[in-house]
């Protein structure tokens, strides 16, 4: 049936689409109150549908030239960090030689894919994968909650794909995607010691409990986070290593939330080279790819800290799995998406790229979903 299909599942994760611009002349725009739009959104907030309308107008209005232009460039760390701050280096699936001392491949190695001891763990992870009700008890009648986790990139995501879901006649009803992903909710802002863990996370619960579900029907995460401001952290490896960190915290207390989570996909974030702050632009955006990886082989070489098999003991984490490594460089840049090779750019411009760049995440998606070959659930 559907509804035993991890692919009903899976199909949730892997593919996201976001709203084509409709616009009007610019004299019916009011930019502040697009800005404002604009910030409202970033904070994590979901616009209404005028809201976002609007707003959708007044980007597609700035990208033919329309509007005030902007005064001066942006200043700061990351300011106009466009493609030459990571000049030359590929996306680690495609990367030759090392970076920082850095080998490429997703999994290290040139290697693409996982350990075999990971591609075992992931597959029973999935076999474990059941219709629960909200006690956490095998039903008929129950749901599988799939639950998203990150900062305010992830959450215009993933509010965008629940908008896709709704129409994709593969999905089985009893799946059911929650964005948990909220704006400014860093990676260590989720776990134990941070003044807003417990807000956080009633957060995830209101949420959960508006979409019918609860913590103990979450089974599988989708997890793209990041840090603000790496750089107050210390140049590669120190910020990344600190990213590494909050991300096993993260995945071991997700478990202790959902107990029933047997899988979690992990992406590091989008290409910042058009970022106009300090907040997480290159060459930061794309060293955060590695804490991903770092934090898969570890479990792989079977860290009890991270162990996913009750063979060798007790479970502390889910299974890791990578999702694609989104990222963009000088020398895949212009090939994959066509922006513009300009150098410097507005802050205003630098959204409508950045826009870009997470809409191409739907492909990146589709692409990593018929290159996973996943079992079967239940019969």
């Amino acid at each position: 049936m559907r509804n035993n299909r991890i692919v009903a599942l899976f199909v949730l994760c892997l593919c996201f689409a976001f709203p084509v611009f409709c616009g009007e002349k610019s004299g019916q725009i009011d930019w502040d109150k697009a800005q404002q739009l604009y910030k409202k959104r970033q904070s994590g907030v979901v616009l209404s549908a005028d809201e976002q309308q609007y707003l959708q107008r007044a980007i597609e209005a700035r990208q033919k030239g329309e509007g005030p232009r902007p005064q001066g460039q942006p200043q700061g760390p990351g300011a106009n960090a466009g493609p030459d701050k990571i000049k030359g280096v590929a996306p680690l699936n495609e990367m030759e030689g090392r970076y920082k001392g850095e080998d490429g491949g997703l999994y290290g190695k040139g290697r693409n894919e996982p350990a075999e001891i990971q591609k075992k763990l992931a597959r029973k992870a999935a076999g474990n994968i059941r219709l629960l009700d909200a006690e956490g008890n095998p039903s008929v009648n129950g749901k599988i909650a799939v639950l998203t986790i990150g900062m305010s990139n992830t959450s215009q995501e993933s509010e965008a794909f629940i908008r896709l879901e709704k129409n994709d006649s593969e999905k089985s009803d009893s799946v059911v995607l929650v964005n948990g992903a909220q704006g400014g909710i860093t990676a260590d802002k989720w776990i134990p010691g941070s003044p807003l863990e417990a807000k956080v996370w009633s957060n995830v619960e209101g949420r959960l409990k508006a979409a019918g579900v609860s913590f103990n029907q979450v089974q599988a995460v989708w997890l793209k986070e990041a840090i603000a401001q790496p750089a107050g952290r210390g140049e590669f490896p120190a910020h990344a290593k600190f990213l590494l960190d909050s991300l096993s915290a993260l995945a071991r207390y997700a478990k202790v939330k959902c107990p029933n989570l047997q899988i979690i996909f992990i992406s590091s974030r989008i290409y910042g080279g058009y970022a106009s702050t300090n907040l997480n632009p290159e060459p930061y955006a794309f060293e955060s790819a590695f804490p991903v990886r770092w934090l898969i082989r570890e479990q792989s070489g079977e860290s009890p800290e991270l162990n996913a098999d009750p063979a060798l003991g007790t479970v502390k984490a889910p299974v890791f799995s990578g999702g694609p490594i989104f990222g963009r460089t000088e020398k895949s840049r212009g090939k994959a998406t066509g922006l513009p090779g300009k150098k410097k750019t507005s802050a205003l411009t630098g959204l409508i790229r950045a826009r870009q760049e997470r809409r191409r995440s739907q492909n990146c998606w589709r692409s990593f979903s018929k290159a996973v070959n996943l079992p079967k659930i239940g019969t």
